[in-house]
C-alpha cells in the first residue's frame, strides 16, 4: 500500500478532504469549459448577424444601380449613430422602407433565427446550472474577462425572456474598460507628498490633454485616402467607389473606413450632380457606423444647390444637420475646399431658406491667453510693424516670379564648374550621353505604359499602383527617372532610399499640380497683394503682425485664413512602394553598348544599372549601382547644369505668413509647420487640435525669421569657387574633387587581409568625397544663382520647437563657409560702437581670447590690424592669418568689413550688411543652472557678472585635471599616462553634450576622437584613457552641476515610468506648443517588389507600444531644446517689435552690429521672465493629470505599486538654490 493510501486509511478525513479539492478542481475546469462555450456560441452568434448584414449589403449594392436610388432617400429622420437604442429590426425595417422593396428573407436569415431560439433556451439552462453549481462551492472571484461575459449572459437571457429583440454587442474584455473610469480629482495648488490618497486629491484639475488618434493616421487608412484621392483627381469615382466598396462589404475591412473617405466620393458626384450616389453614401456610413461631419453636409448641399432639388428634401437635410449637432450659421466657418463647393452649397440653402447669408467672419482674432505674451499682444500701445527696404511694386513683382517658380516645380541653374573651358573630350561625352539619353528616354515611355495598362486590368476594387501612375503626364515620370539616374552616385544608392526619393518626387509634383488646378490660387494673389502694403517702405505703416494682417485680409475677403485645405498625405509604404516600381522600370529597360567607349571590341547590350547586395552593419542591404561606363561617362561630360525642385531654392519675395498649421511659407510646395519623420503623424495630430491662439506665438516667431531678406557676399563666393575649381582645399573645408581620392597602396608586398582593409578604407574615403563634394557644388551653385539678388529663407520648427530654414543646402544654419556667404540685404549705419562690435566678432570667430574681456578682445583686434588688413586686401596671397582660425571663411568675410568701414571717411555711417553674433555659453547648461537657481552652476555658465568670461569648459578640464593628480599620486597607470594631455578641447564636446543626455559609452567616444587628434600621445592607450576621462568628466560635472543633474535624474526617471504604464512623454512648452515624443517599438512593414522585398522599419507608429530606453533619455534633451526654443522666439518678437533685424542659429542670435547691444538687452530680458515662470511646477502639474487621471482603474490596482510610484514622482519636483535671476540682466558674457 502506497504512503498516500497509508495515510487516506488512518486519516480519513484527510482523505475525504484531499477528494473533495479534487472534485472541486475538477468541477472548476469544466465551469470553465462551459463558459468558453458560451463565448464561442456568442461569438458565433455575432458572426452569423454580420454575415447577413454583408449579404444584405452585396444584394442592396449589387441589384440596385445608384443612378436608380430615389434622390429623397438617403436623409433617415433617425439615423443608428443616433438611436442607439432601436432593435435591428426596426433599423432594419426603416432602410429598407426607404430604399423600396430590400431583399427576401433567405436560408441564412433562417438559420439566424433558428440558432436565436436555441439560443434562448441553452442560455435559460445555462443560467440554472450555473446557479446550482455556484451554491455547491465556496464562492471565489471570477476574473473580469468571466465576470463580464456572465453578467452579459445574464443581460440577454432577461431581455429575451422578456420578448425583447436586442442587438448582439461583443464582450467586453479588460482593454474595453481601458480609459473609462478616472479618479476624482480636486483642485488642489500644492503637491504634498504623502498617501497614494493625499496625492491623487491634489492633483490639479487642468484641461484634458490631446489624446492619440491612431486610427485615422494608420498607415493603411491614409494608403485608402491616398488611393481614393489620386483616383477622384483622375475624375474616376467609379473606381474610387469600387476600392471603397471592397472595404465597406466586409466587416473586418470596414473598420478601417472613416468618415473623409467618404466625403471624398461624395464631394466628387456633387460635382456631377449625382444626388443619388451620395445618398447611397449616406446609408453606407448608416451601415458603418460612421457619423457624418460638417463635409459630409457640405458635399450634399452643394450637389442639390448644383442640380434641380425639391426644396422638401433640402429642407429633411437641414434638419438632420441641425439634429446631428451642427449649426448652420457655423457650417462654413474655416471651411477650406477648392473649387465653388462652398458657393454651391450656399445656394443649395437658400432653394429652402430664401434670403440665407453667412454671417461676416469675425475681424478680432482671439487673443492669446500665454502669461509669457500677454502685454506683447495688447494693442492698448499700438506698435508699427517695422518696414522693408523695398517697394509694393518690387515685392508683387517678386511674388509672380515666385508662384511661377513653384508652378514649374523644377528649376534648373549653372553649376559653378561651367566657368571651366569645354574640351573635346567632354563635348565627346555629352554627345554619346544625348544619344543615350534618347533611346532611354523612349524606352521608359514605352515600359511605363505597358506596366500602367497591365495593372488597369485588375477589378478587384483591391488598391493598386495604378492611379499613382497616372496622376502625372507620362513624361513628367520620365523626367524624375532620368534626373534620378544622372545624379546617381558612382558607389551607388540604396535601393530603399532611392525608391523613397521618386516616390517622394512624384508625389512632391503631384501635390503642385493638384494645387495649381485650384481656384483659390487667385485668392492667394489677391490677398498677397494686398499683403505686401504691410512690409513695403512706400505705404502707411500698420500695428498687425503679419499673421494679423493675413487674417484680416482673409476675412475681408470672405474667406478663412488657411485658403488651401489639407493635403492628402501618401503613406511611407506607397511612396516606397511606388518608387520600387519605377526603380524596376529602369533596371530593366535601360541598356547600353558595351563597347561604346571602345568600338573595336565585341558589341553587346549590357544593362545600365545592377541590382546588387552589400552589408551594412551587419544587414544585408539591396544598392542600385551604376556600371562603370555610365559612371565614366558622366564623368568625362563634366554636365553644368543641376536641376533642383523649387523648394531647394530660397524665395525671391517675402514667404506667405504661417497662419495654420497647414499654410504657410510656399504657395504650391508641399510644406508643414512642423517638420517629422515619416511615420510620425501623431505631431500633426497635436498641432491640429491644439487651440489656435496657443500657436499664436510659435507662428509668429516663424514669419519674423522668415521676413528678413538676404543677398550673397560677392567677394567672399569668387574666392571660393576659384579654390573650389582648383581641386579644393581641405584644410578650408572645401572638398576636393573625386579625382583627388586615395588609391590603394601599391609599395610594398601585403596580406590579403591588409590589401583588403586597404581597399576598404579607400573606398570609404572615395565615398565621403563624392559626398562633401557634391554638397559644396550645390551651395555654391545655388550661390551664385542667387548672386545680385534679394531672398528669402522660410521657416518651419521640429517637434521640439526649434526652428530651421526650409531651404536644405544653402541656408545661414550651414557651415562656417554658407555662413560666409550670406549678408543681410538691408543694411544699418555701425554707429558709435558698431565697428568695435565688428572687431571683437572678429576675435571671437579666430577662437582666441576667450577668456578675456571684451575690452582686452577689442584691444588685441586693435593690434593685430595689420593682419585684418592684409587677409582683406590679399586672401590667398598674403599673410593668410585668416586661414589659421576656428572659423577662417567667416574671419575673411569680417576682415573685409571691417577694413570697409576702416577706410570709410566716416565709420559711424558706413552702412554695413554684415551679421554679428551672440552665442550663449553653454546655453543647456545655462538653462538647468536657471531652473534649479543653482547659484555653482549658474556662475559656471556666466549667468553671474564676471569681470572675464567663465570658461565652463576650461573649468571642467582644471577639475578632472585635480582627479588625475591624484589617482597619478595612487599609482594609476593611466592617470600618469594623460599628464599634460588633458585640456579644454579634449573635454568641450562631452561637457557640451552631456546636458543634451549624451550617455557615458557616447561620451567616451568623443574623447577618443580627441585624443587620437594629438600626435604625442601613445595610440595604445586611447580606449584605457578615454574609459578613464568619461568617468572623472561625469563626476566632475556631478560636483559642479548638482542641482542640473538631480533636474536631468527627475526627468529621466518620469519618462522611465511613463512609458512603462503604455504612454508616451507629452508637455506644452512656456509658449503653449504641444510636444510628444515620438518614441516606439520598432515596426517592420514589408513592401514586396519582384526585385526584392523592402522591409521598412518604424520607430514612430502610435500603435506600439513607447520606447522606455528612448523615452526617457531622450526627455531631459528634449525639454531643454524646447526651452531655448522658447527663449529664442520670445527675443524674436520682441527684437521685430523694436525694429531690430533679428535671426537665430539655435543658441546663437544675429543681428546689426548697430544693434547688438540692444538685442543683448531684449535676450537676458527674456531668459529671466522665462525661467520666471514655474516650469518644473507646470510640467508637474501637466504630467499628474495627463498621466494618473486618465490611467485604466485596471492598472492602477494591477500595478499598485508602480502607480503609486508615478503619482509621488511627479509630485516631487527638485528642490531650487537660491541663485537670484535678476543677476541675469547685469551679465555681460551670458550671451557674446
Amino acid at each position: 500500500m502506497s504512503l498516500l493510501k497509508l495515510q487516506g486509511a488512518l486519516f480519513w478525513r484527510t482523505e475525504s478532504l484531499w477528494i473533495g479539492l479534487r472534485k472541486y478542481s475538477s468541477a472548476k475546469v469544466k465551469e470553465e469549459a462551459r463558459k468558453r462555450w458560451v463565448l464561442e456560441q456568442a461569438e458565433l452568434l455575432e458572426v452569423l448577424e454580420a454575415r447577413v448584414k454583408q449579404l444584405q449589403t452585396e444584394v442592396g449594392m449589387n441589384t440596385v444601380p445608384l443612378s436608380q436610388l430615389g434622390k429623397d432617400s438617403f436623409f433617415q429622420p433617425s439615423p443608428p449613430w443616433k438611436a442607439a437604442t432601436l432593435s435591428p429590426a426596426r433599423t432594419e425595417t426603416t432602410a429598407t422602407s426607404s430604399e423600396g422593396a430590400g431583399p427576401q428573407p433567405s436560408r441564412w436569415m433562417e438559420k439566424l433565427n433558428k440558432e436565436k431560439s436555441i439560443k434562448h433556451k441553452r442560455l435559460l439552462r445555462l443560467e440554472a446550472k450555473l446557479a446550482r453549481v455556484s451554491s455547491n462551492f465556496v464562492a471565489k472571484p471570477t476574473s473580469k474577462r468571466t465576470q463580464g461575459a456572465e453578467d452579459r449572459l445574464e443581460r440577454l437571457a432577461k431581455e429575451r425572456s422578456a420578448g425583447r429583440k436586442v442587438k448582439s454587442q461583443p464582450l467586453e474584455s479588460t482593454r474595453g474598460l481601458r480609459g473609462r473610469k478616472k479618479a476624482a480629482v480636486t483642485k488642489g495648488p500644492s503637491l504634498p507628498s504623502g498617501s497614494t490618497e493625499e496625492l491623487e486629491k491634489c492633483i490639479p484639475d487642468l484641461p484634458l490633454p490631446f489624446e492619440e488618434d491612431g486610427h485615422q493616421h494608420g498607415n493603411l487608412q491614409l494608403s485608402i485616402l491616398s488611393y481614393l484621392d489620386t483616383c477622384l483627381f483622375l475624375r474616376q469615382p467609379e473606381k474610387a467607389l469600387q476600392c471603397l466598396m471592397f472595404y465597406h462589404r466586409s466587416h473586418t475591412r470596414r473598420k478601417q473606413l472613416d468618415v473623409r473617405m467618404y466625403n471624398l466620393i461624395m464631394h466628387e458626384y456633387a460635382k456631377k450632380r449625382a444626388l443619388a450616389p451620395i445618398g447611397s453614401l449616406f446609408r453606407l456610413m448608416d451601415e458603418a457606423g460612421v457619423k457624418p461631419n460638417q463635409d459630409s453636409y457640405i458635399a450634399a448641399l452643394s450637389c442639390m444647390g448644383r442640380s434641380d432639388v425639391r426644396p422638401n428634401i433640402i429642407t429633411r437635410c437641414l434638419q438632420q444637420l441641425e439634429e446631428d449637432g451642427f449649426h448652420l450659421e457655423e457650417l462654413f466657418q474655416n471651411y477650406v475646399r477648392e473649387g465653388d463647393e462652398v458657393e454651391m452649397a450656399l445656394e443649395g440653402i437658400r432653394k429652402a431658406r430664401p434670403g440665407f447669408q453667412l454671417p461676416p467672419h469675425p475681424q478680432e482674432t482671439e487673443i492669446c491667453t500665454i502669461p509669457l505674451l500677454q502685454d506683447f499682444y495688447k494693442k492698448d500701445k499700438p506698435v508699427s510693424y517695422p518696414k522693408l527696404d523695398f517697394t509694393v511694386k518690387y515685392l508683387r513683382k517678386q511674388f509672380r516670379k515666385q508662384l511661377a517658380m513653384e508652378a514649374s516645380d523644377t528649376v534648373t541653374i549653372d553649376s559653378v564648374e561651367a566657368e571651366k573651358p569645354l574640351t573635346e573630350k567632354a563635348a565627346q561625352a555629352r554627345a554619346l550621353l544625348a544619344e543615350l539619353r534618347s533611346r532611354w528616354r523612349a524606352s521608359l515611355l514605352q515600359s511605363l505604359q505597358e506596366s500602367r495598362l497591365h495593372l488597369d486590368r485588375k477589378k478587384s476594387g483591391q488598391m493598386t499602383l495604378y492611379p499613382f501612375l497616372c496622376v502625372l503626364d507620362d513624361k513628367e515620370y520620365v523626367d524624375i527617372l532620368m534626373q534620378s539616374l544622372s545624379v546617381l552616385p558612382p558607389h551607388g544608392e540604396s535601393l530603399l532610399i532611392l525608391a523613397r526619393e521618386l516616390g517622394t518626387k512624384v508625389y512632391n509634383k503631384y501635390v503642385i499640380k493638384k494645387k495649381s488646378r485650384s481656384r483659390l490660387v487667385k485668392k492667394i494673389k489677391a490677398i498677397y497683394d494686398s499683403y505686401v502694403q504691410l512690409l513695403a517702405k512706400d505705404t502707411q505703416p500698420d500695428d498687425l503682425l503679419p499673421r494679423e494682417y493675413w487674417e484680416k485680409l482673409a476675412s475681408e475677403a470672405g474667406c478663412a485664413p488657411s485658403l488651401v485645405s489639407k493635403e492628402c498625405i501618401w503613406p511611407h509604404s506607397v511612396l516606397v512602394q511606388l518608387g520600387l516600381h519605377l526603380v524596376e522600370l529602369l533596371v530593366q529597360v535601360l541598356k547600353m553598348e558595351s563597347n561604346i567607349l571602345n568600338p573595336a571590341l565585341e558589341q553587346k547590350l549590357i544593362p545600365v544599372l545592377y541590382h546588387v547586395y552589400s552589408f551594412r552593419s551587419g544587414r544585408q542591404i539591396g544598392f542600385i549601382r551604376p556600371h562603370p561606363i555610365l559612371t565614366r561617362l558622366l564623368l568625362d561630360a563634366a554636365e553644368t547644369s543641376l536641376a533642383f525642385e523649387t523648394f531647394v531654392i530660397p524665395m525671391l519675395c517675402p514667404p506667405v505668413p504661417w497662419v495654420s498649421p497647414h499654410f504657410g511659407a510656399y504657395v504650391f510646395a508641399p510644406t508643414k509647420l512642423m517638420r517629422y519623420v515619416e511615420g510620425a503623424h501623431q505631431h500633426q495630430i497635436l498641432l491640429d487640435r491644439c487651440p489656435s491662439s496657443n500657436l499664436h506665438p510659435v507662428m509668429d516667431s516663424l514669419n519674423q525669421l522668415s521676413n528678413c531678406p538676404w543677398k550673397v557676399n560677392g567677394p567672399i563666393l569668387d574666392v571660393v569657387i576659384s579654390i573650389f575649381n582648383e581641386k579644393g582645399d581641405e584644410k578650408l573645408d572645401i572638398p576636393p574633387p573625386p579625382s583627388e581620392a586615395p588609391q590603394p597602396s601599391t609599395g610594398g608586398p601585403l596580406s590579403k587581409a591588409a590589401l583588403k582593409r586597404e581597399v576598404a578604407r579607400c573606398r570609404k574615403k572615395a565615398v565621403e568625397m563624392y559626398s562633401l563634394r557634391m554638397d559644396a557644388l550645390y551651395k555654391l551653385s545655388i550661390a551664385k544663382h542667387m548672386k545680385d539678388r534679394v531672398f528669402w529663407f522660410p521657416h518651419n520648427m521640429d517637434f521640439r520647437g526649434r526652428t530651421y530654414p526650409c531651404p536644405p543646402h544653402f541656408n545661414h544654419l550651414g557651415s562656417d563657409l554658407t555662413r560666409a556667404l550670406l549678408l543681410f540685404a538691408e543694411g544699418r549705419p555701425l554707429g558709435s560702437h558698431g565697428l568695435d562690435w565688428l572687431k571683437i566678432h572678429l576675435i571671437n570667430l579666430t577662437g582666441l581670447k576667450k577668456r578675456n574681456s571684451l575690452q582686452e578682445r577689442l584691444a588685441y583686434a586693435n593690434e593685430i590690424m595689420a593682419d585684418i588688413l592684409d587677409s582683406a586686401d590679399h586672401p590667398l596671397t598674403g599673410r593668410k592669418w585668416w586661414m589659421n582660425t576656428d572659423e577662417p571663411w567667416q574671419a575673411l568675410a569680417c576682415c573685409m568689413e571691417i577694413a570697409k568701414a576702416t577706410r570709410a571717411p566716416d565709420p559711424t555711417a558706413f552702412v554695413s550688411h554684415f551679421p554679428v553674433h551672440q552665442d550663449g555659453s553653454c546655453n543647456g547648461l545655462q538653462h538647468y543652472a536657471a531652473l534649479g537657481r543653482d547659484v555653482v552652476g549658474a556662475a559656471s555658465v556666466n549667468l553671474t557678472p564676471c569681470d572675464v568670461p567663465q570658461d565652463v569648459y576650461n573649468v571642467v578640464a582644471q577639475q578632472v585635471e585635480v582627479f588625475r593628480k591624484r589617482d597619478a599620486a595612487a599609482g594609476i597607470k593611466t592617470a600618469q599616462l594623460l599628464e599634460g594631455f588633458i585640456g579644454r578641447k579634449v573635454v568641450k564636446q562631452t561637457v557640451m553634450t552631456v546636458v543634451y543626455g549624451v550617455t557615458r559609452y557616447g561620451g567616451r567616444l568623443q574623447i577618443e576622437k580627441r585624443l587620437k587628434e594629438i600626435d604625442d600621445f601613445p595610440q595604445e592607450y586611447v580606449w584605457e584613457a578615454s574609459h578613464y576621462l568619461v568617468q572623472q568628466v561625469f563626476s566632475s560635472l556631478k560636483e559642479m552641476f548638482s542641482g542640473t543633474r538631480e533636474i536631468q535624474g527627475w526627468l529621466t526617471d518620469c519618462a522611465r515610468l511613463i512609458a512603462k504604464s503604455g504612454r508616451t512623454v507629452e508637455w506644452v512648452t512656456p509658449l503653449g506648443l504641444p510636444i510628444i515624443q515620438p518614441y516606439h517599438r520598432s515596426k517592420i512593414t514589408m513592401v514586396n517588389s519582384s526585385m526584392q522585398t523592402v522591409n521598412l522599419k518604424s520607430r514612430h507608429d502610435i500603435s506600439q507600444k513607447p520606447d522606455t530606453m528612448k523615452q526617457k533619455n531622450a526627455f531631459p534633451p528634449n525639454f531643454i531644446h524646447s526651452l531655448d526654443s522658447t527663449h529664442m522666439m520670445l527675443t524674436s518678437l520682441h527684437c521685430h517689435r523694436q525694429g531690430l533685424t533679428f535671426v537665430s542659429v539655435h543658441d546663437c542670435y544675429w543681428t546689426h552690429a548697430h544693434t547688438v547691444d540692444v538685442m543683448n538687452r531684449i535676450c537676458r530680458d527674456q531668459f529671466v521672465a522665462l525661467h520666471s515662470q514655474p516650469i518644473l511646477e507646470f510640467l508637474s502639474r501637466f504630467m499628474l493629470q495627463k498621466y494618473c487621471t486618465s490611467l485604466p482603474i485596471e492598472w492602477k490596482n494591477k500595478k499598485s505599486l508602480e502607480y503609486q510610484k508615478l503619482l509621488q514622482l511627479l509630485s516631487s519636483v527638485p528642490k531650487k538654490g537660491d541663485f537670484d535671476l535678476e543677476k541675469v540682466k547685469e551679465s555681460t558674457y551670458f550671451f557674446s
